[in-house]
């Protein structure tokens, strides 16, 4: 790489980190169309450049992935990638099975909406600047970084400032305001998981995406 990006432990606690210029494996997979573990191989054979974190977490350069597709996958490399017409959304959850609940249910609605999954708060900070997500669906009880660190960090960053934000957690909402409470952005549902409350949420947001777009 031509240079080096700040150290993702150095970049979350600045004033307004961004992670513009690289991404995780987690993302690299999504935007390349394959496995996290295929796009390991890649990294470990030299074919996309990438570094790791003090954590061990590789870090893939978006420059080179862009590269890789030009040259590899150039019908992949055309596709517009606009997404006026459509709702990004990340779901950070460290339950499997809560995880795969979401999937199927996106599924099932089958609205405009591209959905990527986090099973930690850490990765999903590692990948939020890069993918800009509309909406943030996230529990807070996590293990190693949770929720509310992280919704800490995403505060200071004011790429994320329209960024709608959905708390889905089983604390109650007095335990969730005694550790500070949540961003003036977002909203809060105690699990269990209310999945037709949900539907009609993001349906709104998509009409709203259409009206101001």
């Amino acid at each position: 790489m031509s240079r080096e990006p700040q150290t993702f432990e150095n970049a979350i606690t600045a004033s307004d980190f961004s992670s513009d210029d690289y991404c995780g494996t987690t993302y690299a997979a999504k935007l390349l169309g394959l496995s996290v573990a295929t796009v390991q191989s890649l990294v470990e054979k030299g074919e996309i450049e990438a570094w790791k974190t003090l954590g061990g977490h590789r870090r893939l350069s978006l420059r080179a992935i862009n590269s890789y597709l030009q040259k590899n996958s150039p019908q992949l490399g055309q596709v517009d990638s606009d997404p006026r017409h459509r709702l990004s959304v990340l779901v950070v959850e460290d339950d499997e099975a809560a995880r795969e609940l979401y999937r199927a249910q996106f599924e099932e609605w089958d609205l405009a909406v591209d959905c990527s999954f986090m099973p930690s708060a850490l990765e999903a900070l590692m990948d939020i600047a890069s993918m800009q997500p509309e909406l943030l669906i996230t529990d807070l009880n996590m293990p190693g970084v949770d929720g509310m660190e992280m919704l800490r960090a995403l505060k200071r960053n004011q790429q994320l400032a329209s960024m709608q934000i959905l708390v889905i957690s089983g604390l109650p909402k007095e335990a969730v305001k005694e550790r500070g409470g949540l961003p003036p952005n977002s909203h809060y549902l105690e699990k269990p998981i209310n999945f037709d409350w949900l539907h009609g949420y993001i349906t709104a947001l998509l009409v709203a995406n259409r009206k101001w777009r």
